[in-house]
């Protein structure tokens, strides 16, 4: 029973960290840009979402504002790399590190409880439902709507626009679009999903602290790698997005198994490290054995022809 109820937790919080993971799928694979901003960003929406909600404000009420808060930190990463002309992955680095005396200013201490207050939890609380059962559906139905709208958006004009920028920038631009300006939309909107993750983890766990985003981005891209080696390109976008979220399921049951088999936590970086090294060495293996396997059938075929 406490495996399955390790494994049950954590599916739960790898929904919720999956949204942050559609953020980053959006720099990392769309736009093909290194954003570090994801490590501040997370936590800043836990911040703001516990600030507000201690003051009174509605829990889904300061969802929003996260995100809102998380859109405006993924525009100054924007404007240091297009405007400034710093390479992205420092413009990153700055804003990460602001973040954090940011988050510390928003908190005005270095962590903020949230035992008492209301969260999102509360709807299915009311209905009977256990803390982790309900931080699981709650995950699941703004996942599935996420996925659905980013669907619809990069098919349309702008987010096809977004999509080409990171295939073909020089192209793009030769067409006549501004590409400037589509990487600050990617950044703004993968800041923001980022930080509305870091929002709903933090009225999930019940509190928010100025270090939980720490590491955020080798979660996300340990969790976009897995989806992609586990369910790989088979269909069309819709379907990656959704590998996208069950990776980072897979990712955190992995987490709760290796945690239940004894494992320290303080090795969980470690551990992480050699998934992300694993994930990302098995297409490789796997096209060598491809590679193998066809150059042993045609020799065969050749030495059936000459017998023959």
């Amino acid at each position: 029973m406490g495996f399955l109820l390790a494994v049950q937790g954590a599916a739960s919080q790898g929904v919720l960290w999956g949204i942050m993971t559609l953020g980053l799928f959006i720099t990392f694979k769309i736009l093909d840009f290194a954003d570090m901003t994801v490590d501040g960003c997370f936590a800043l929406g836990g911040s703001v979402s516990a600030v507000l909600i201690t003051v009174g404000l509605n829990p889904y009420v300061s969802l929003a504002a996260s995100f809102a808060a998380g859109a405006l930190a993924g525009l100054v990463t924007g404007f240091l790399h297009t405007k400034l002309r710093i390479p992205g992955i420092l413009a990153g680095i700055l804003t990460m590190i602001a973040l954090y005396s940011i988050n510390i200013r928003i908190m005005g201490q270095a962590n903020t409880p949230l035992l008492g207050e209301p969260t999102m939890l509360d709807i299915t609380t009311q209905l009977g439902l256990s803390k982790t059962i309900g931080s699981l559906l709650i995950g699941i139905v703004f996942s599935a709507v996420i996925v659905a709208l980013m669907y619809w958006f990069f098919g349309t004009e702008l987010g096809s626009a977004i999509r080409a920028t990171g295939n073909n920038e020089r192209m793009v631009r030769a067409l006549g679009v501004d590409t400037n300006n589509m990487k600050n939309i990617a950044l703004m909107l993968s800041n923001a999903l980022v930080a509305l993750s870091g929002a709903m983890v933090a009225q999930s766990q019940g509190y928010a602290d100025v270090g939980m985003g720490t590491g955020t981005i080798v979660i996300g891209l340990a969790s976009i790698i897995i989806g992609e080696v586990v369910f790989g390109k088979r269909f069309s976008f819709w379907y990656r997005l959704m590998s996208v979220v069950f990776g980072s399921v897979i990712y955190r049951i992995i987490i709760a198994v290796v945690l239940q088999l004894g494992m320290k936590s303080t090795d969980l970086k470690l551990l992480t490290a050699v998934i992300v090294a694993v994930a990302l060495a098995l297409p490789v293996v796997r096209g060598d054995i491809t590679k193998r396997g066809n150059r042993l059938r045609n020799r065969a075929a050749l030495s059936e022809g000459g017998q023959r």
